[in-house]
């Protein structure tokens, strides 16, 4: 396979790393194998550098024998990549944060959610940032690239892999190798066929509410058993559970999360998709848009919450969002000219929605009520012509 090695800056992303740096001790830069982490890392501290340590390479690990002997000297910005193969180094990292004055800084790049990374939360409390890195961002690409992203997805070597079928075989051998290896070193023990199996029913549930009971008769394992494969795809980054939205209304309201496949790249490989004319004929297409929306407007909008909100009436949300105090709605429509629904008239109204955004493939916006504003997908996510 051959791919295209032009570097794409990363700028919104570059941009959250310094902020963090300028606030925090320890920023821990944290997403999926291969989203770009080391890249994006480099731009801050060149690999060559000895504050650089790549801790799955053998000349790193044995420069960290000593850790506290090598580490303590540093000054300036010291990275650390793969910090989830030796959380041993997380109480020393502790100490080094609590110096006065304060010499270093330490950016650690890992591959598992801090509930993964337990020692981390635990031993750095009060002096660590998170930031989730995905893959490349639409902003970051160009509105004209949104076909390619939507079925590529967003990890580097995908994207730009110079064909579709380049594409395909990358991103199957990465979800081999996920379940195989990488999740190994989380100490996960469950048979990777299993795993790879889960995985592909929650592809077909993509952009539904979550069914435990379902998926359990179907791998012949109880629900809790479904609900810790779950937790897990959820931790490393590849699944998204979007939490409902319930407040004391008189309507019955749906508490169980929505569950996505994160990357729509590797949803659209799990569900044998090879290329567009695969996307565009699948009964999964329009599930398959809203989940890549949904990720591309919780990168851009970056809210302090994120719900989805449906009753048991058919009314529903895809997102409720809770940015500085505003409560935003944002309903996602793969349509040429999306209309005003009832359902968009009741969560105006009962969940006392500041605005409310309908977001579509097309160029123009417009308005369509009080507070209701038909927006362009790329315009809203800020990728430009």
């Amino acid at each position: 396979m051959v791919y295209n090695t032009i570097m794409i800056p990363r700028h919104a992303d570059m941009d959250r790393v310094r902020a963090a740096l300028k606030r925090s001790r320890i920023v821990a830069l944290l997403g999926p194998h291969q989203c770009g982490k080391t890249t994006l890392a480099r731009e801050f501290v060149p690999a060559g550098s000895l504050r650089y340590f790549d801790l799955e390479k053998p000349a790193s690990l044995a420069r960290l024998s000593e850790p506290e002997t090598v580490l303590e000297p540093l000054k300036g910005l010291v990275v650390i990549d793969e910090v989830q193969r030796h959380p041993e180094l997380f109480p020393l990292l502790r100490v080094l944060a609590d110096r006065q004055p304060l010499p270093a800084r330490f950016l650690i790049l890992g591959s598992a959610s801090p509930e993964l990374l337990k020692q981390s939360s635990e031993s750095l409390a009060g002096r660590i940032e998170t930031i989730v890195l995905q893959g490349f961002r639409l902003s970051d690409l160009g509105a004209k690239t949104q076909p390619r992203h939507w079925l590529r997805g967003g990890f580097p070597l995908s994207y730009t892999a110079r064909t579709e079928a380049d594409s395909v075989i990358w991103r199957n051998q990465f979800l081999q190798t996920f379940v195989e290896r990488d999740l190994a070193q989380f100490g996960v023990t469950i048979p990777s066929v299993t795993l790879r199996r889960f995985w592909a029913m929650v592809a077909h549930y993509h952009g539904q509410t979550w069914n435990a009971a379902e998926l359990a008769r179907a791998l012949a394992v109880n629900e809790s058993t479904v609900r810790r494969y779950l937790d897990l795809m959820t931790g490393v980054f590849m699944v998204r559970q979007l939490p409902p939205w319930f407040e004391n209304l008189k309507k019955r309201q749906v508490k169980a999360p929505k569950v996505y496949v994160r990357d729509s790249g590797l949803l659209h490989a799990l569900l044998g998709i090879g290329d567009r004319r695969d996307l565009e004929h699948h009964p999964k297409v329009g599930a398959s848009w809203e989940g890549y929306a949904v990720e591309e407007v919780l990168k851009a909008l970056q809210p302090d919450d994120a719900y989805y909100w449906a009753t048991h009436n058919g009314a529903e949300l895809d997102l409720l969002l809770f940015k500085k105090g505003r409560r935003i709605g944002v309903e996602c429509k793969r349509s040429d000219a999306p209309t005003l629904t009832p359902s968009m008239r009741t969560a105006l109204t009962d969940l006392k929605l500041d605005e409310l955004h309908v977001v579509y493939p097309g160029a123009q916006r417009y308005p369509l009520a009080d507070k209701v504003t038909v927006v362009p997908f790329a315009e809203y996510v800020g990728a430009k012509e």
